[in-house]
């Protein structure tokens, strides 16, 4: 896998219908995990989507989720800057640069998924998001 740079969406409990709404217009493949298949039991959140990937033939792609619990959702600033690949060095040094003067919102760390994944707001109130890949 190589690294790659792709919007990422937020929805408030909507994000299985607008993603099929993008698939519908682009094209590709679309797959969807709930929060539910990473062990959260609570009803409200179980059954909607944790992460979502479409990858289009045209070689876009498209991530999103549904906010989580008490993360309040904003029109028009529900997106973030996503950057995923293998290359730890890289992606790690990416990270370095954005969060030394801007605001970490997750640690980049391991996660249940088994990536390293973190989040953080860029000195230009740019939210970025950073995902190191372990092949499994």
């Amino acid at each position: 896998m190589s690294t790659r740079l792709n919007p990422y969406l937020n929805f408030p409990g909507s994000c299985k219908e607008a993603m099929e709404f993008y698939q519908e217009v682009l094209g590709g493949d679309l797959k969807l995990t709930t929060f539910g298949e990473f062990g959260s039991d609570d009803a409200a959140t179980k059954d909607q989507i944790m992460h979502a990937l479409l990858e289009t033939p045209a070689g876009f792609t498209i991530m999103a989720s549904d906010l989580p619990p008490g993360m309040e959702h904003q029109p028009g600033q529900n997106i973030s800057i996503s950057i995923s690949g293998e290359d730890a060095d890289a992606l790690r040094g990416y990270w370095d640069k954005l969060a030394a003067k801007g605001t970490v919102t997750m640690a980049l760390e391991k996660q249940m998924w088994g990536d390293e994944y973190g989040s953080c707001v860029d000195q230009f109130g740019v939210p970025w998001m950073i995902d190191i890949v372990h092949p499994q």
